[in-house]
């Protein structure tokens, strides 16, 4: 048989040449694990059943070969390395790509020209030439170390595989420390080619402890989740206020050229214009950014054309404002002032961050070339231009922008504004569809309906919900705080919040993955947080003045997404608790009477080990269950795609003669799910077939034959049914008494209808062959009778010796959330017809 099996194996030797010229790679791996190690570094020994019962103990660092996903072998397919959907693209591709990010990445940062210096001379008027030098010297220098430096040349390169924000920067440190508050991790997860783990460096012993100390500190883990919600939220109040400020300070320069328009026409019309924005908005990001490409294009040009002619006519000696003496002489002169002026100087760097919150719809180069070589300078040089045109005329600085536009160019120019302020609203707007999304998929926002823009790029998203609430919160905004000034702490403060939060996980990013020198990551922490919170302290200063309006809005956020993630983690923590044993399931089974229908149920659950206790209720309320039963959980790992190589993984929960299996779907927080419920059904037989002929292929190459194979069911006691396809299922046989298949199948009804039952007879074939066709032959039958989906509809309360806080946070504000989210029918688009719903109460 050894021979027989090796010949079959033998087509194979392809595979085990490639698996040998792959580069292996380094992993944390659990001691008691140790045989599942040694089998990945033998080549010949690649096939190996996942298991992930035994909770991690002690890890060391260990290299292995190349991962072989369970169901993988038989298609002698290796998954590789999932590669960002941009790294194919030609020139001509890159170069369309890059004019798409003015559209939607620059042009919050675009527009920032039109309101820096009018909130910052507001704060601190202007008494001489050197205010206007050292406030200028003041943007050159924010423009130069936050945008630039900090975030093309630092923060762009913490980017997961092309996914950028708040949350993929805590799904990095996620994946290399178990960080997560959600106890739902698994050692097979670390298998996934999208993880790439770092290769030992010096620094590895560094980052090791650094591992241990958060993977062992509930705190930290706490303090983590907390840090990356507040930032999360600042993005949602950034959405809010970027097309709010944008908006409103362009169809401000219509008081320039019309004396007589008042300030509440301005508001009309700027709420005209929000309502066109956000009714566009779902269109998507590839037609809108390549339709409004040209446009903020167009706004560059204008903003260097006319830095450049206000820097011949009025005063080239703004130069010197590049020597950063003159930010000491403007705090000596106006010590105090100076210090509220800081609030207006970071909104030329406002739009940073939707640099990297908006990474997932354009790549990492694309964005860093365009702000290099078109974005920066063309700031520059407009800033520039304001400066020189004030040095003259240290009266004008209201509106300064439109006032120094020269007079045959206003109107023009005015309407360029207008275009490239809404276009520029757009940038936060598409980076809160982003943060949400990714906090969606790792457990910390309620389910939304999201729209998927474009077939070719998954990170293009449009979510309606928020897109409208957005839209009422900035006409709230926009009518009730109608001053530039006031508007403008506001922006700061929701900016700086998310920046600070982006400098602690970035820092912590350098630490534990990149592993670089800790000289290095201390300078970058302290110099960056601490510009950071200086600005942050100007902004706060002005809170009473209507600021506190964004504060509030993003507190509210914080504390639903803290809710939702709160109660979540507290239901899968009760599941967990409650899951059934086997034993009891063993003694429960023969005296329910339950029988096996014909037909597969898909079990829906969130664990990710042990039997869910919904599966009891089922029993208790069902007279029957299905002949296969597969426990499926739909599980978001921290990484942005998952092959679909390596989307599923299966296990046996009971003996081969149960057909019960569980099966863990992955997905990656970037990843969209829009097959339907017949593709996914598809998929999924198909993957549980090749993990049960991997499982037959190992058994034969350890020459270890199944003994169950020779065992057969006492038929005197069982019953027949025939399906409507032909097929024939026994029902007398208690779910959970122990039985085997037999080796005397079936066979089809004769004309009669009488069962014929075949002799046993002498095979050339191996018992393992055998076993594995009436397996296989098992599940195609009960394929065709049908595929029931079987969901428990769980309601959550809280104890009735909980404290007070705990039942209002959980049985009113948590339950309302899990009332008007999105259901996990309508996530799976399946068919009321194959639907099985049980409710179920969960006190926690």
């Amino acid at each position: 048989m050894a021979e027989e099996t090796h010949g079959a194996a033998g087509s194979g030797s392809g595979i085990y040449g490639r698996l040998a010229s792959m580069d292996s790679r380094w992993v944390y791996q659990d001691e008691d694990d140790a045989s599942a190690i040694d089998d990945d570094v033998d080549d010949d020994a690649a096939y190996r059943i996942e298991s992930d019962d035994d909770d991690a103990a002690d890890q060391r660092l260990i290299r292995t070969g190349p991962r072989v996903d369970s169901f993988d072998v038989e298609a002698l397919e290796v998954p590789g390395a999932h590669r960002n959907d941009y790294e194919e693209f030609g020139a001509g591709r890159k170069i369309i790509l890059a004019f798409q990010t003015l559209g939607v990445v620059f042009g919050d940062v675009g527009t920032s020209p039109l309101y820096t210096f009018d909130v910052m001379f507001n704060n601190a008027p202007i008494k001489g030439e050197e205010d206007v030098l050292g406030a200028l010297s003041l943007v050159l220098y924010t423009l130069i170390l936050i945008p630039l430096v900090k975030y093309v040349l630092v923060v762009l390169r913490a980017n997961d595989d092309g996914e950028g924000g708040t949350f993929a920067l805590y799904s990095l440190i996620c994946r290399n420390a178990k960080v997560s508050l959600l106890p739902n991790q698994l050692p097979s997860d670390a298998r996934i080619s999208s993880f790439r783990l770092k290769v030992p460096s010096p620094e590895l012993e560094r980052s090791l402890k650094i591992k241990e100390r958060l993977e062992s500190s509930l705190t930290l883990k706490k303090l983590l989740l907390m840090l990356v919600l507040a930032g999360t939220s600042m993005v949602i109040a950034d959405g809010v206020v970027t097309p709010a400020m944008s908006v409103l300070s362009a169809v401000a320069g219509l008081k320039v050229g019309v004396t007589a328009i008042e300030q509440d026409l301005v508001v009309m019309i700027s709420v005209a214009f929000l309502v066109i924005l956000f009714s566009v908005q779902k269109f998507g990001t590839s037609k809108v950014g390549l339709a409004v490409g040209p446009a903020l294009f167009i706004w560059f040009c204008c903003l260097a054309g006319v830095g450049i002619y206000n820097l011949v006519k009025y005063d080239a000696s703004v130069f010197r404002a590049f020597n950063p003496v003159h930010i000491y002489y403007f705090f000596k002169r106006n010590s105090t002032k100076a210090w509220y002026a800081l609030g207006g100087c970071i909104l030329c760097a406002t739009g940073s961050e939707a640099m990297f919150a908006d990474l997932c719809y354009f790549s990492v180069h694309s964005v860093q070339l365009t702000f290099v070589f078109l974005v920066m300078p063309c700031l520059l040089l407009g800033y520039l231009g304001q400066a020189a045109y004030l040095m003259k005329n240290l009266s004008g600085a209201e509106q300064v922008f439109f006032s120094s536009i020269p007079r045959g160019a206003f109107w023009p120019i005015l309407i360029i504004a207008n275009v490239a302020a809404l276009i520029a609203s757009r940038a936060m707007t598409t980076a809160t569809f982003s943060c949400i999304k990714q906090s969606t998929a790792l457990g910390c926002f309620p389910r939304l309906k999201i729209v998927h823009t474009s077939r070719k790029f998954m990170g293009q998203i449009y979510i309606p919900v928020m897109n409208w609430f957005l839209l009422v919160m900035c006409l709230v905004f926009v009518c009730s705080i109608s001053s530039i000034t006031e508007m403008g702490n506001a922006y700061g403060i929701a900016e700086l919040g998310v920046m600070m939060m982006t400098t602690v996980f970035v820092t912590i990013v350098m630490l534990l993955i990149w592993q670089i020198n800790v000289v290095i990551v201390l300078s970058f922490f302290i110099f960056f947080l601490g510009m950071e919170l200086t600005f942050f302290s100007s902004v706060l200063s002005s809170v009473r003045d209507g600021s506190w309006i964004i504060l509030v809005f993003a507190l509210i956020m914080f504390l639903i997404m803290f809710i939702w993630n709160y109660g979540s983690k507290l239901k899968y923590e009760t599941e967990v608790k409650q899951k059934l044993s086997m034993d009891l399931m063993r003694e429960l089974g023969p005296n329910l009477g339950t029988i096996r229908a014909p037909g597969i149920g898909l079990l829906y659950n969130e664990l990710v080990k042990g039997i869910p206790a919904i599966f009891g209720h089922f029993l208790t309320t069902l007279p029957a269950v299905h002949s296969m039963i597969i426990f499926v959980c739909i599980k978001y790992v921290p990484v942005p795609v998952v092959p679909q190589s390596e989307r599923f993984l299966f296990r046996r929960v009971c003996p081969k003669g149960y057909h019960i299996f569980r099966c863990i779907a992955r997905y990656g927080y970037k990843d969209v799910r829009k097959e339907n419920h017949q593709t996914f059904q598809q998929l999924l037989i198909e993957s549980l077939e090749k993990f049960i002929r991997r499982e037959a292929l190992e058994r034969s190459l350890e020459s270890d034959v199944d003994d169950d194979s020779d065992s057969e069911v006492d038929t005197s006691c069982s019953r027949l049914l025939i399906a409507p396809n032909g097929s024939f299922y026994s029902l007398g046989v208690p779910l959970l008494a122990e039985y085997k298949d037999t080796a005397n199948p079936i066979s089809e009804a004769s004309s009669s209808g009488e069962v014929k039952v075949e002799p046993s007879t002498e095979s050339t074939t191996s018992d393992t062959e055998q076993s594995l066709e009436r397996e296989l032959s098992f599940i195609r039958r009960a394929k065709e009778s049908g595929v029931v989906y079987l969901l428990g509809h769980g309601d959550i309360r809280a104890r009735k010796d909980s404290w007070f806080i705990k039942k209002l946070v959980i049985n009113y504000f948590y339950a309302f959330l899990r009332k008007n989210c999105r259901r996990g029918v309508a996530n799976l688009s399946v068919p009321h017809s194959h639907l099985m719903q049980v409710g179920m109460t969960y006190m926690v």
